[in-house]
């Protein structure tokens, strides 16, 4: 199949699957976009929002979809890194013998990642960016592909780690997970207070998937788009050439080159599902918000203020 025949399948595929996904979750369009293009992009999402606006769900039902392995790993104050890669046990033959943990699957749901401690954070880390994993010495393949999909509550303070910078940075994506609106939430309390199951049918496979991937980063982009992405980003950084007046009032660390990469691969992804054949400023655009807005450390004047990243990234285009 030619490139062309295979995008035109891509953005065909695309609206079946938000389509499939629609029987099980009501609204929140947006984030579900933003997961689908994580996962044609090859990167991970973090998923942030307050209890109660099916987190778990959404990613459940996007692996089944996808024709995935999911698993789910509830973080916790006492939870060890042997508890997400694995660990060699001794069998009854004497012989040291790996048991895998749940991190080998497709889709890692990290639920609730900043109630576990930094070590365990850590152990993500490696997984996250090689797609492998050491354990006593020895190299393990991930499956392919390999996502994590992490849920991070903003309201509780109490007992929990926040993710350092460099973890954050491993994200694609940090997606907001919004309140429904009154006719959704009426709609969401009638189609789970009744007793049918909708049956999701899986409209991808683990190899259709990584062939989209491969395919996405085959897209040509122009000079002047990435030129562009990377100007973006060199703007959120504080004192340098770019930066305009807001950042440097307004921020005290910018976002790095990863975010000049992930702004280019997304802008390709969205530019695929949309029938595009190269992505333009608008694709970058549309994509910048989730992508720069866990990025950027906003200062303590724009706290007392209440400067919102959405401003300062939108002051930027």
């Amino acid at each position: 199949m030619s490139d062309v025949a295979a995008l035109k399948e891509l953005g065909i595929k695309h609206k079946l699957l938000k389509q499939e996904i629609a029987k099980v979750i009501i609204g929140q369009d947006e984030a579900i976009s933003h997961i689908l293009l994580s996962i044609l992009s090859g990167g991970h999402s973090l998923l942030i929002g307050v209890p109660g606006l099916a987190k778990t769900l959404i990613v459940h039902t996007i692996a089944e979809a996808l024709g995935l392995d999911f698993k789910r790993i509830q973080f916790t104050p006492d939870l060890m890194p042997s508890d997400i890669l694995g660990s060699e046990i001794l069998d009854e033959s004497n012989h040291f013998k790996f048991i895998k943990g749940p991190i080998f699957s497709h889709i890692i749901l990290a639920d609730e990642i900043n109630r576990t401690p930094p070590k365990t954070q850590a152990a993500l880390l490696e997984a996250m960016q090689e797609r492998t994993v050491t354990i006593a010495g020895n190299h393990y393949k991930l499956a392919k592909p390999f996502f994590v999909l992490a849920t991070q509550n903003p309201i509780e303070q109490e007992g929990t780690y926040p993710l350092p910078e460099a973890q954050l940075d491993r994200f694609m994506f940090s997606i907001n997970l919004e309140y429904p609106s009154f006719i959704e939430e009426v709609n969401v309390v009638k189609s789970t207070t009744n007793d049918e199951t909708p049956v999701i049918n899986a409209l991808l496979s683990a190899e259709e998937i990584s062939n989209f991937q491969h395919l996405i980063r085959r897209i040509p982009v122009a000079d002047n788009v990435i030129e562009y992405a990377v100007k973006l980003v060199s703007k959120t950084r504080p004192n340098s050439k770019n930066a305009p007046e807001i950042v440097n009032n307004y921020i005290d660390w910018g976002a790095g080159p990863r975010a000049s990469q992930n702004l280019i691969l997304g802008a390709k992804a969205n530019a695929a599902i949309n029938g595009k054949f190269s992505p333009d400023i608008e694709d970058v655009q549309a994509i910048a918000f989730p992508i720069l807005k866990h990025r950027i450390v906003k200062n303590y004047k724009a706290e007392a203020e209440g400067i919102t990243e959405k401003q300062l990234i939108e002051a930027l285009f």
